[in-house]
């Protein structure tokens, strides 16, 4: 039934961008769409647009975990900087990071160091929640277990507090590079010189919606690919730790 529903509405949007009944300046024919990817993909316009997307998410989700995981660590350490810092931390998350936008561009410029930025600002929040959920809910029980038989700080590290909270933290790491990757290209359609963004809105502006439309695909693509990897992760680590 899904399957039916998709391929009718695909069917519909083919048929009604072709005989005109839907503007093919704003919904191109989906045969437009394809020939348009398929001159990207042939091409080598796609790729250096696409690695610097990449590795702008790259660095921003690097600086993001690190941060993030060293924060939440220390934070679940105490209960006391748990009531302080949680709260405090999920209501910042609340605030939308696209505001911060302006103040990166005149920072860091209309390069990727202002992408960077906002993605690395947008995946930090879940990262440092999860972590800080990960590893202050560990079972009280086991870590005086080990603890009674003479475990010291590493070994309750390495065997009880990583093991226990790594699900939770890993599922934080997901969220926080998928935001990451939104943040990442939401910058780059509102001011870029390069990336997949900045092409999606440069044939938007030259009026190729066909062009603009197979760049949409590439993002989408992308993204499903990212969620899916760190989704078969996050079920390994949640199958290993049970």
């Amino acid at each position: 039934m899904q399957v039916a529903c998709i391929v009718a509405f695909f069917a519909a949007w083919q048929v009604g961008s072709s005989t005109g009944y839907l503007d093919p300046l704003i919904v191109p024919p989906l045969s437009a769409i394809a020939v348009a990817l398929t001159a990207l993909l042939g091409g080598g316009a796609l790729w250096p647009d696409a690695g610097v997307t990449l590795f702008e998410l790259a660095i921003a989700f690097a600086l993001a975990a690190g941060a993030g995981l060293t924060a939440g660590f220390i934070i679940s350490r105490s209960a006391l900087a748990v009531r302080v810092f949680d709260p405090l931390l999920a209501g910042l998350y609340a605030i939308p990071t696209i505001l911060l936008f302006p103040s990166y561009l005149l920072f860091f410029g209309i390069g990727p160091p202002s992408k960077i930025a906002l993605g690395a600002t947008m995946a930090f929040f879940p990262i440092v929640l999860a972590t800080i959920a990960g590893f202050a809910h560990v079972a009280p029980l086991r870590l005086r277990a080990a603890r009674s038989m003479g475990a010291s700080a590493p070994q309750l590290f390495w065997y009880v507090l990583l093991p226990e909270a790594f699900p939770v933290v890993l599922a934080g790491l997901r969220m926080g590079l998928i935001l990451g990757f939104l943040a990442v290209l939401g910058g780059e359609t509102l001011t870029s010189n390069a990336g997949l963004g900045h092409q999606i809105v440069t044939a938007a502006e030259s009026l190729d919606p066909p062009k603009m439309f197979a760049y949409i695909v590439v993002a989408v693509v992308l993204a499903v690919a990212l969620n899916g990897l760190t989704s078969y992760a996050e079920q390994r680590a949640r199958t290993s730790a049970a």
